[in-house]
Order: structure tokens, then sequence, then C-alpha cells
């Protein structure tokens, strides 16, 4: 495997995150499609630090750094979701109007 192969995988996976973020409909799934665009900046890291560094571990740091950021987004991003359900009984982004001029 070449670097071109990590790279067409990361690039089809930010492709299907950020078509998800920005179709559907459901909180939770662009939470998950926001996730999914992150995993494929992850194995971008981790490919180029491979290919262009070998021996160096920077990307790999910068992809834990990015998981755990990640991490504490959706943690923070699920409370508000369930928050919001628990006051609207919806979680449907369409009725989350509120914040809109």
């Amino acid at each position: 495997m070449n670097i071109n192969h990590y790279l067409f995988l990361s690039a089809l996976l930010f492709s299907i995150g950020l078509f998800g973020a920005l179709s559907k409909k459901n909180a939770v799934a662009v939470l998950l499609c926001i996730e999914l665009m992150l995993n494929a900046i992850n194995i971008n890291l981790v490919a180029f630090t491979k290919y262009l560094q070998p021996g160096d571990i920077t990307g790999q740091v910068f992809a834990i750094f990015v998981i755990v950021v990640a991490a504490a987004e959706i943690a923070l991003a699920l409370a508000i979701v369930i928050a919001v359900y628990r006051r609207r009984e919806t979680i449907t982004i369409e009725n989350l109007d509120w914040l809109k001029w």
C-alpha cells in the first residue's frame, strides 16, 4: 500500500461524512458524520507522517490529540442533544430554530 491508498480512503470517508453532515436531519446522525470526517483527518495525519517522515511520531500524536478533542466534542454535543430532547421532544435539526433571527 502506498500513500495514495490512504489518501483515497481518507477522501472517501471525509466525503461521506460531509455529505451526511449536510444532508441528515437528525442531530445524532450529524454528530456521527462529523466524527467520520475527523477520523478521515486522522488517517491523513498518520499516513503523511509514515510516508514523509518515517520513524517520527508527530502524526500519531496529532491524531491522538484530535481523538481526545473529538471525544470531548461528542460528549458535550450529546449532552446538548439530550437536553434539547428533554425540553422539545425532538432532535430534528429543522425544529431547532430558536436561536435564529
